[in-house]
C-alpha cells in the first residue's frame, strides 16, 4: 500500500520515526521524510541510515509555512511530533499548547493545502481523563483532529489517530533509568509501588498506526489492547533478570502523575468496535442540531467500565521478564553484563 508513495513523518527522529524507518527502508516505498527542529539528531540519522530514500527537513510545526513546505507531493503523514515529558508540561502548559494543539492544526491545514491522502495523529492514554497538561493538551490535538475529520469534503484528507500507552526501553522511559540505576548500585525509586502502566514495544505501535492506515475513516481513533503491570512489579523483574542486589525506594508522585492510565473511556468504550487486537473508536459526526437526534443508551453508559491499566490484563513477574527479554536493549544490557563490557547502547 506504500508502493511508490511518499511518508512524511513529523518528529521523525524520535523513538517512533526511527522504528518506522526500519520497518520501511528496505520496502518499496518512493520516499520517507523526517521532518523535526532538531538538526543534530538528523545528521545523526542521516550518517547510520545512508539511505538516498530518506529526505530529511529541519522545521517546527508551530511554523505553519515550514511545515507546508516539507508537506508538497506527500501521500500520507504520520504526525508524531508532540512536547510529552509530563513534568516539563506541567511547569511550561502554554508551550504543550503551542507544540500538541496549534502544531497539531497546522499539520493537518497543510495535508488540506498539499491534498494528502491520509494523516495520522499519535496519541497517548494521558489524553483519556486528563489531569495534566500534557494529557490535555493531547486531547484537545485529538478534538482537533475529529473536527477536521468532521469538516472535510470529499477527496479530502482522511484524518484519524491512535492512542498507545508508555513504550516500553524508548528515550526516557523508566526501564532505561532503572538499569542505569542498578548498574551504579543505587536503589530502584518508585514513585507508587501500586501505580499501573501499560507495557507495549515499539514495534507494536508501528503496527497499530500501520493497523489505523488500512483501517481508518474520517474522525477515528484506533487503541491497541496492551497488557500491563505495577511499577513494583516491574521494578522486581528488573532486578532478577539482572541479579540485582539493589534495593527499591518510594519517593512519591511526580508533578501531574496518574495512579494508573486509560485507553478507552467508558463514553467510548459504548461505542467501540472491537477488531481483535484493537478497538477503534468512531468520532460523533452529529452537527449541533441536537434536537434532531433520539438520544438512546444513557443506561449503557452508565453501567459500562473505562478500559484502562487496572483491568487489562495484568503481568506476573515472570510474564514481565519475558516481555522484557524481547527488548534490543535488554538484550544488549545482559550481553554487556555477562561480558563485564559496557558499550553504550543507542536509545530512540
Amino acid at each position: 500500500m506504500f508502493k511508490g508513495k511518499v511518508l512524511l513523518i513529523t518528529g521523525g527522529t524520535g523513538s517512533f520515526g526511527n522504528t518506522v524507518l526500519k520497518r520501511f527502508i528496505d520496502t518499496d516505498i518512493k520516499e520517507i521524510r523526517v521532518f523535526s527542529r532538531d538538526e543534530k539528531k538528523q545528521d545523526d540519522m542521516r550518517r547510520k541510515i545512508k539511505s538516498d530514500k530518506v529526505k530529511y527537513y529541519i522545521g517546527d510545526v508551530r511554523d505553519f509555512d515550514s511545515i507546508n513546505y516539507a508537506m508538497r507531493g506527500v501521500n500520507y503523514v504520520f504526525h508524531a511530533a508532540a512536547l510529552k515529558q509530563v513534568p516539563s508540561c506541567e511547569f511550561y502548559p502554554m508551550e504543550a499548547v503551542k507544540t500538541n494543539v496549534d502544531g497539531s492544526d497546522n499539520v493537518f491545514k497543510a495535508c488540506l493545502a498539499n491534498g494528502v491522502e491520509k494523516c495520522i495523529l499519535l496519541s497517548t492514554d494521558k489524553a483519556v481523563y486528563p489531569v495534566n497538561a500534557m494529557g490535555i493538551s493531547k486531547a484537545l490535538a485529538e478534538k482537533v483532529m475529529i473536527a477536521r475529520a468532521r469538516a472535510a469534503g470529499e477527496g479530502d484528507t482522511i484524518f484519524c489517530g491512535t492512542r498507545y500507552g508508555n513504550v516500553m526501553a524508548s528515550r526516557g522511559s523508566v526501564i532505561p533509568l532503572f538499569v542505569e540505576l542498578m548498574k551504579q548500585g543505587k536503589d530502584l525509586t518508585l514513585t507508587e509501588p501500586a501505580m499501573t502502566r501499560y507495557l507495549m514495544s515499539l514495534e507494536e505501535s508501528v503496527d497499530l498506526v500501520l493497523h489505523a492506515f488500512e483501517y481508518g475513516n474520517q474522525g477515528d481513533l484506533f487503541v491497541q489492547k496492551a497488557p500491563a503491570s505495577t511499577v513494583m512489579d516491574l521494578a522486581i523483574a528488573l532486578k532478577e533478570l539482572f541479579d540485582s542486589p539493589v534495593g527499591i525506594r518510594v519517593i512519591g508522585a511526580r508533578h501531574g502523575e496518574k495512579e494508573y492510565e486509560t485507553l478507552v473511556g467508558k463514553e467510548e468504550l459504548v461505542k467501540a468496535e472491537d477488531m481483535g487486537r484493537y478497538f477503534r473508536i468512531p468520532a460523533d459526526n452529529r452537527d449541533l442540531n441536537y434536537a434532531k437526534y433520539f438520544t438512546e443508551g444513557e443506561g449503557a453508559r452508565r453501567q459500562q467500565e473505562e478500559y484502562n491499566s487496572d483491568n487489562t490484563y495484568r503481568l506476573t513477574v515472570e510474564e514481565i521478564k519475558e516481555k522484557l527479554l524481547q527488548l534490543p536493549y535488554i538484550q544488549h544490557e545482559l550481553e554487556q553484563l555477562a561480558n563485564k563490557t559496557n558499550e553504550v547502547f543507542e536509545l530512540v
